[in-house]
């Protein structure tokens, strides 16, 4: 998950990370604690690349029930013992001529836009986003291969299908899935602000040039990473990429021609039926929610014990059980480690801290339904209490919500957990201009060659460059990369683009967009790096890091004006960065299966071009159906998206432009104490639990993820569903692995994009006063007459 586009290090927790099936996890942390300092990164590879291969001889890598784990593995479908080079040709599939097809792009871009819903959706919620990546690819081929079956004799849908035409519609699929994270974070902040305009949809065209220069220039300026990460030091920084190296070998075990149609099949049918299955549910359980959604099981408590505030008391903090599809199914994909941290943080926070903030009377809450016209609703419903008040700290006499009180804590171990880990990588940079340099070195090497002269230095420097021992060796050719006069002149132009933009629009002049455009490249490299070989993509750190920066820049200048550089500047780093963390990742899943990179570049560049009209629209839905998102004045307990991730932006965002923000002294205190420990392991982390010691990194708690209880506010739903759902996979994967192998992911994708879609049609729904409010039942919730 991406947290921001992800708060949380996790790709569903907090748009910050892709997730990985559990077997290339398992694989990776063997691979980390063999890595002895000193050791090669070849051999480090090799490891990991016989992880996957025992993993499969093992029966532990999508084996089907009825394929027992004694029966021989064909030779065609085992892994290389090089992960740096392209996996071999599959025995009797012939190879394809064209594989970017209209069929593959159609369809990519139709599973992306799902997704790309599905995240506005769900990163409203929680700051949770999801990549398209395996999402198109297992549904992709079911679809692809229906329409074969169907159509076997028109051209335009039927023909074969291969592996790479599977990576297109992967592609499609992941350009047209991105961008949410910018709807979920940097823009509504703007608003919470008051930055922008009181109506979204009289800013849409405004919101639309930002998309644009944020889609496109990511595009444009990540075509020469590809030549960077995965052919000139992947072998040498071992960057793996363990999702898009799984998404890969999912691919590419979808086609073998033994077993795997058959079970690729499988695997879309329960895709199918859990995404169905969460659509259906959440579109029905709007119209009984407290049967059907959220179990207010204390509540019910209070009522039956004939109105017994302690019951009450404990529903007043958050605690109650929450039927999402969509976070169960992220549970299955983030593991125990994460799960517990985020439901251990939600306990420390709104089990202890909170309540105790309160008993002493450092923090309030308020009362709701204690004047409430219905004297049988005041009576009964008085003792309900809501603590997640954010609003009010101009006014005289204001103290502090439990939830703002957390806030500040919350950001903090968000803030230096992630920033910690950005500069304890940041030798990619240093890398990135030493490969630069080299790439000049050639340029004037053949230079004094031609005159007849040479020179040392620069010849040696040029020698490195095509160094065969370091180097990975790139299978397209000349003709399969992108051209540099598609690429150069379309990062320059999307550059000026941005400085008209950022001009004419919000008032911010070229020097600074152009520095947001470079901070985007570097927090690009740094994404990468970070998902390449931890698979965790640290987009929060890079929308902190940019804040931080720009907030220094505008020092001194108009607090409103400050704050709207501040988040445009980051909208458009983060952003940047997202999109080009998002096309190097396809281009490594293309660099396995041999796709050209040029045919990846072209479908997801149409894919990005969609995304640029539909999560703008999508958002301005949303903005039009919750107005409490955007609006302070209408969250108080009674907006169904918490929104985390803007409460963080908007938190940074005054924290480094305003003279006094108020904070809490003693939750600043807290902070710091925090930040500080955080920090302390991160440091802890990354340079003592190395080698034989990585497999201990498992026991550390996860800060990203208890940063986002903090921020969330009294509200366990999410935590608890979460926490079930990483629970029933642990328990379905050591007793049935074969089949979790086989079903896990699937499910889990399935769930999730179930719910974001069924989360759109429900904002259609509310505009047009037919939501479950009007027209369902309030039974079983708090403050209703039952």
């Amino acid at each position: 998950m991406d947290n921001d586009s992800s708060l949380t290090g996790q790709k569903p927790v907090l748009a910050d990370t892709h997730n990985e099936p559990e077997l290339v996890r398992d694989a990776q942390e063997r691979h980390n604690a063999s890595a002895q300092p000193g050791t090669d990164a070849t051999g480090d590879a090799k490891v990991l690349s016989e992880s996957f291969a025992n993993e499969k001889e093992n029966g532990m890598h999508d084996v089907q029930p009825g394929l027992h784990e004694e029966d021989d593995i064909s030779e065609d479908e085992a892994l290389p013992d090089d992960l740096f080079v392209p996996f071999p040709p599959l025995k009797g599939v012939a190879p394809e001529a064209s594989p970017l097809t209209v069929r593959a792009v159609l369809i990519g871009i139709i599973l992306g836009s799902l997704c790309n819903a599905s995240n506005v959706y769900l990163g409203l919620k929680t700051g949770f986003t999801f990549p398209a990546t395996m999402f198109g690819a297992i549904f992709g081929y079911g679809i692809v291969t229906l329409l074969t079956k169907a159509f076997p004799h028109i051209s335009f849908l039927g023909g074969r299908f291969g592996p790479q035409e599977n990576s297109i519609v992967q592609a499609a699929a992941t350009g047209a899935g991105g961008m949410s994270g910018l709807f979920v974070a940097g823009l509504p902040a703007m608003y919470r602000l008051s930055l922008l305009s009181d109506n979204p949809k009289g800013d849409f065209t405004r919101i639309l040039t930002l998309t644009i220069v944020c889609a496109l220039f990511g595009l444009f300026a990540a075509v020469p990473l590809r030549k960077f990460f995965i052919i000139n030091v992947s072998r040498e920084l071992n960057l793996v990429f363990p999702s898009p190296t799984a998404t890969a070998v999912a691919i590419r075990s979808m086609h073998s021609v033994s077993s795997g149609a058959a079970d690729a099949m499988k695997k879309v049918k329960a895709l199918f039926y859990a995404f169905t299955g969460a659509f259906v549910h959440i579109i029905v359980s709007q119209y009984a929610d407290g049967i059907l959604h959220n179990w207010h099981i204390f509540s019910w408590f209070y009522i039956w014990s004939g109105y017994s505030n302690w019951a009450q008391n404990i529903d007043n903090w958050g605690w109650y059980i929450q039927l999402t599809p969509a976070f169960f199914g992220s549970g299955i994909l983030v593991g125990l480690n994460t799960a517990l941290s985020w439901w251990g943080g939600t306990v420390v926070a709104w089990g202890l801290i909170g309540p105790l903030l309160v008993h002493y009377g450092e923090c309030v809450g308020t009362r709701p339904y204690l004047e409430a016209e219905d004297p049988v609703i005041a009576e009964r419903w008085g003792v309900v209490a809501n603590f997640g008040k954010m609003t009010g700290m101009d006014q005289p006499g204001w103290k502090a919500s439990p939830r703002y009180w957390m806030l500040w804590p919350g950001v903090m171990v968000l803030l230096v957990y992630s920033l910690v880990e950005f500069f304890i990588h940041i030798r990619v940079i240093w890398d990135g201009i030493l490969f630069a340099f080299r790439e000049m070195s050639v340029s004037i090497d053949g230079a004094l060659k031609k005159r007849g002269k040479t020179s040392a230095f620069f010849e040696k420097q040029a020698g490195k460059v095509n160094d065969e021992n370091s180097l990975t060796k790139d299978f397209a050719t000349p003709e399969q990369q992108v051209p540099v006069y598609v690429w150069l002149p379309g990062t320059i132009t999307m550059m000026v683009v941005a400085c008209l933009v950022c001009h004419f629009q919000f008032q911010m002049n070229a020097g600074l967009a152009i520095v947001a455009c470079l901070l985007g490249i570097i927090f690009a490299f740094m994404s990468i790096y970070g998902g390449a070989v931890t698979d965790v993509t640290p987009l929060t750190a890079s929308s902190k890091a940019s804040q931080l920066v720009f907030g220094g820049i505008t020092k001194g200048t108009e607090i409103k004006h400050a704050q709207r550089i501040n988040l445009i500047a980051g909208n458009i780093a983060t952003g940047t960065a997202d999109v080009a963390t998002s096309l190097v990742s396809d281009f490594r899943v293309g660099f396995l299966l041999q796709t050209p990179p040029h045919l990846q570049f072209y479908a997801q560049g149409i894919g990005a071009i969609v995304s640029i009209f539909l999560a703008p629209g999508i958002f301005v839905l949303f903005m039009a159906a919750y107005p409490c998102v955007w609006d302070p004045a209408k969250q108080d307990g009674t907006c169904p998206f918490a929104a985390p991730s803007v409460a963080a932006w908007v938190a940074v965002a005054q924290a480094v432009t305003m003279p006094n923000v108020p904070i809490p002294l003693k939750a600043g205190i807290f902070a710091i104490v925090l930040g500080v420990f955080a920090a302390c392991q991160a440091l802890f982390k990354n340079f003592y639990l190395v080698g034989s010691r990585a497999k201990y990194r498992a026991y550390l708690p996860n800060w990203m993820a208890i940063g986002v209880a903090w921020v969330l506010g009294p509200d366990s739903g999410y935590a608890n569903a979460v926490l079930f759902g990483s629970i029933t996979a642990w328990w379905w994967r050591k007793y049935f692995r074969n089949n979790f192998e086989a079903y896990g992911f699937a499910i889990a994708a399935g769930l999730i994009a179930g719910e974001g879609l069924a989360g759109v049609v429900n904002a259609a729904i509310t505009l047009g006063g037919a939501d479950g409010e009007t027209k369902g039942t309030h039974a079983a919730l708090p403050g209703q007459k039952w």
